[in-house]
């Protein structure tokens, strides 16, 4: 059998706050749809300069813990050069330099093989643009 490639895009609202989105069902339904019982690799990524995706265990903690620690790393001040928007938004633009703008997941039998408490989670905390795209890309 011959590689195959599919993708297909959605839009999430993330409001006024940080967040960490848990997109994990909206990727397990995408490879349900193209990817049934077929081994491959999926693609998430955020065509955003202010977002990123993570891979981390959420509803303990973590994704809260990992929000804190982006705020104690990239403040919310007058620091950064890029400056326009919310007061300290140019932290937003160097999100991506430590979440990355994608994330790349090996797919076994057209599940995502995930470690037990892995989730797969859009990072944002540009308060200023509520709207995301989220790209969901499956080679197998």
């Amino acid at each position: 059998m011959s590689d195959s490639f599919s993708t297909l895009t959605f839009d999430v609202t993330t409001g006024s706050r940080e967040t960490a989105l848990d997109i994990t069902d909206r990727c397990a339904a995408f490879l349900e749809s193209v990817a049934p019982g077929r081994d491959g690799l999926l693609n998430v990524f955020v065509p955003h300069a202010t977002a990123g995706i993570a891979v981390i265990e959420t509803g303990a903690g973590s994704d809260q813990d990992l929000l804190a620690h982006l705020r104690d790393l990239l403040p919310a001040d007058d620091r950064w050069r890029h400056r326009h928007g919310s007061p300290g938004h140019g932290r937003d633009h160097v999100l991506p330099g430590l979440v990355a703008p994608h994330a790349t997941l090996p797919v076994i039998g057209g599940q995502l093989a995930l470690g037990v408490w892995q989730s797969v989670v859009l990072v944002d905390t540009n308060v200023d643009n509520p709207r995301r795209t989220v790209r969901l890309s499956f080679l197998g």
